[in-house]
């Protein structure tokens, strides 16, 4: 099977800081760059650009986009995925389609193997967040969704930190590399 027979279409959005205006030259210089399967709009004084892209996998397909993105050179700069890794029970029970309460079942142990990941954090008191990334990897090793969807998951997560730590070395370089002295000491 060759790679092009292994490909996939896949659909995500990124958003965009460094550009405030859709301009017809912003979107020509996206397009000419490698985007045109991207639709651009503005939310919140952000460009999002939500691709529908082929790619061997999510991952070449989100990098691909990334650096598309980049080559258009209109000052524009990936902030993230536009999928959060938090979620509550209800976003839990949204992805994988059942109940809140087979979610919250799960949750208590109520129902399946036991073992639920615990909150990542918590909003409030009475409103925990969990991580997909964990929460993904049970439901795939307890047969609740395919394995590839965990997977995705973890891409997703690994990119946008990635993005996010470029971000804070690029605004302070120097406490970046303190702290990550101290933390590799730490461990």
């Amino acid at each position: 099977m060759s790679k092009k027979d292994r490909s996939g279409e896949y659909d995500f959005a990124l958003v965009i800081n460094g550009v405030s205006e859709l301009t017809a030259g912003v979107e020509n210089a996206l397009f000419e760059a490698g985007c045109d399967d991207a639709t651009f709009s503005i939310h919140h004084g952000r460009l999002y650009a939500e691709f529908s892209r082929t790619g061997a996998s999510l991952e070449d397909a989100i990098l691909s986009a990334i650096q598309d993105v980049r080559k258009a050179a209109i000052g524009a700069m990936v902030l993230r995925v536009d999928d959060s890794n938090l979620v509550t029970p209800a976003e839990i029970a949204r992805r994988i389609g059942r109940s809140r309460q087979l979610v919250f079942q799960y949750i208590t142990g109520q129902r399946g193997p036991g073992g639920f990941p615990p909150p990542e954090c918590y909003l409030s008191e009475k409103a925990p967040l969990w991580a997909w990334c964990a929460v993904s990897r049970w439901l795939a090793q307890n047969n609740i969704i395919r394995p590839e969807e965990s997977r995705n998951a973890e891409v997703v997560a690994a990119i946008n930190n990635s993005l996010e730590a470029a971000r804070q070395r690029e605004r302070n370089p120097e406490l970046i590399r303190e702290i990550s002295k101290r933390v590799k000491m730490a461990s």
